[in-house]
């Protein structure tokens, strides 16, 4: 059992429950601190597999909010990592009108919220990290944390334009990985490159611009491999020779053609993964030199490639 016992909510106006009163109105969020970048205010994790993942990372909790039914489903798990956290428990329909929507997760916790660390101690621990720039929507930031994760990314860095990873519907779309892997700020591009070099990492940017290197021809050249040679980037093939037009056509402009899809062949499809087999640098070409990789995502990633 919880150590506190579920705590059933039956009062709207629980003053208890202050973390997640109407989550989609920007005046009640301020008031609980769910905007408060600095440290100090709250979270929001929505959703099982985002409560999840934040659980076994151990992120601090404030308090839990789940239906009876989520409740009952999640009991293994929440003894296991929330036993001390105070949980309430609530109708759905009562869920709702705290909220200010029907949730029909039934699943929500309120996370301490940190202030972010200083960029340099995030880059002096790392050997890999994604910069975002200008990446204001939520949705879009959660998926690139979500992948980040999923790609061993050690650390996200973004811009002074990028949105807040510890916003609800953010955190909910990373499948908690917004909460959990670090992040810091790291100002605004181009300068903040400057600060990734001195602590000797390499920058390499996916842009569409008919002059950059094509992805597959600077893995085969080594440019992207890791000094000790154990991580590359290869180009993964499809499990058949036509999926999507707009998969073909960005290779097409990655070539320097006209962002057209191949249907004819030659069909090259596919898309850029990063993979553990250690591959030789091809020789001919100019080294870089720098002890760490980081990539680009963003609405204005080309200064570099």
């Amino acid at each position: 059992m919880h150590d506190a016992g579920p705590i059933l909510i039956r009062d709207v106006e629980d003053p208890r429950l202050a973390d997640y009163r109407h989550l989609n109105d920007a005046a009640a969020r301020v008031a609980a601190g769910r905007d408060d970048t600095t440290g100090g205010g709250c979270a929001i994790v929505e959703g099982a597999v985002a409560l999840e993942v934040v659980l076994r990372a151990g992120i601090p909790l404030r308090s839990l909010l789940l239906t009876r039914t989520r409740a009952e489903s999640m009991a293994p798990l929440l003894e296991r990592h929330a036993a001390d956290v105070p949980l309430f428990v609530a109708d759905r329909d009562v869920l709702a009108e705290v909220v200010g929507f029907d949730l029909h997760r039934g699943v929500l916790a309120s996370a301490e919220r940190r202030p972010p660390p200083p960029a340099d101690e995030v880059l002096g621990s790392c050997s890999r990290v994604v910069v975002t720039e200008g990446l204001n929507d939520h949705e879009n930031l959660g998926a690139l944390f979500r992948n980040a994760a999923a790609l061993d990314i050690d650390a996200v860095l973004l811009d002074d334009r990028t949105a807040d990873p510890l916003y609800r519907r953010c955190i909910r779309v990373s499948s908690g990985w917004a909460a959990v892997l670090p992040h810091a700020r790291l100002g605004a591009l181009p300068g903040g490159y400057d600060r990734l070099r001195s602590h000797g990492f390499r920058v390499v940017a996916l842009t569409p611009s008919p002059d950059a290197l094509a992805a597959d021809r600077a893995a085969a050249a080594g440019w992207l491999d890791d000094p000790d040679g154990t991580v590359s980037i290869a180009v993964v093939e499809g499990p058949d020779r036509y999926l999507f037009g707009e998969e073909t056509a960005m290779l097409e402009v990655l070539d320097g053609r006209q962002p057209m899809p191949r249907v004819a062949p030659p069909y090259r499809h596919g898309s850029v993964e990063v993979v553990t087999d250690q591959v030789a640098p091809a020789s001919g070409h100019d080294s870089f030199e720098g002890a760490a990789d980081v990539v680009m995502a963003g609405t204005g990633a080309g200064h570099e490639a």
